[in-house]
């Protein structure tokens, strides 16, 4: 029997070419195309191993698990743990329910022969290729791959809804802007009680190069208002340009405590969603010591009254 490695490898390439691409798509991730080909190059170069017996411990488990890891990386490559598997995860169903086609379409163009136990015979009784697979078996992994991938898929349309909240932020104060994704939280309340002043929530890790490493700390660990009392010293008042932007808010946190978020009066907040620019003076900007968003989708909590 004669195979040609060069058609096998392009046709691999082209596989993992449009299995990436579908996995794009399903996570809502614009593709770069020349990244994907890399990836597909990489999946395809996988194949051409079974060729070789000295690399035939290549095809393990967690062999195969690390080569789709990389593809991954190489394709779309990696921000977040969450994100990172979401992806991997949605490359699995995409496969999975390929593979469950591809094999339902094969047997069904079998019509004129008899399939017994996973082996296809001639209408003449000779065996012509075996599967080594039962149906019942078929059946488990092609319901198994339609669960997986409506458990991917509901994970999508869930970031799908969340991204018509997502909105471009601008904050400017002086001459520094800093700029990020905000997601518009209608279920934020948050005000200054002394002056009825919307605050707009933001990683503080945004601002590291102006607030100093010691008053990042006492964010995280919850004590702002410690950060006040620094604020007496010289040297903190040469360390920080922006001392009289300085505000403390209160809020409550989850556990149902009073604490005090830092916060800075910026120039302006500028909001930028569907091509439309809207600039917000009246605002706070509140810094929290975490990551807002497990994937890194957003790094701002976007009050609703910026946005009317």
């Amino acid at each position: 029997m004669v195979v040609y490695v060069d058609i096998v490898f392009l046709t691999n390439f082209v596989l993992d070419f449009g299995l990436l691409l579908a996995t794009a798509h399903v996570r809502k991730i614009k593709p770069n195309l020349w990244r994907v080909g890399f990836a597909s190059l990489i999946g395809a170069s996988y194949v051409i191993m079974m060729f070789i017996p000295a690399l035939s411990f290549f095809y393990t488990f967690v062999v195969k698990c690390l080569f789709s890891a990389a593809m991954i990386m190489t394709a779309f490559g990696y921000k977040t743990l969450g994100r990172f598997g979401g992806t991997l995860a949605a490359f699995y169903g995409v496969n999975f329910a390929a593979a469950g086609t591809i094999l339902g379409i094969h047997y069904v163009t079998r019509s004129p022969n008899d399939i017994v136990n996973g082996i296809v015979f001639s209408q003449t009784g000779g065996a012509m290729h075996t599967l080594g697979i039962s149906m019942w078996f078929v059946l488990f992994m092609a319901v198994l791959g339609i669960l997986w991938f409506r458990f991917v898929h509901s994970g999508a349309k869930r970031r799908e809804t969340k991204a018509q909240f997502l909105t471009e932020v601008e904050v400017t104060i002086d001459e520094t802007t800093i700029r990020c994704q905000g997601l518009i939280d209608t279920g934020n309340h948050l005000y200054d009680p002394l002056t009825r002043t919307p605050v707009m929530v933001m990683e503080a890790s945004l601002w590291g190069r102006f607030v100093p490493e010691e008053w990042l700390e006492a964010i995280r660990s919850g004590e702002a208002d410690a950060i006040i009392l620094r604020l007496d010293e010289e040297g903190e008042r040469e360390t920080f340009p922006w001392r009289d932007r300085i505000r403390l808010v209160p809020y409550r946190g989850i556990n149902g405590r009073s604490r005090f978020m830092l916060a800075l009066k910026p120039d302006t907040v500028t909001i930028i969603r569907s091509g439309t620019r809207t600039e917000v003076d009246k605002v706070l900007i509140g810094l929290d010591g975490g990551q807002l968003s497990s994937e890194g989708a957003y790094q701002a909590i976007v009050h609703p009254a910026l946005v009317g």
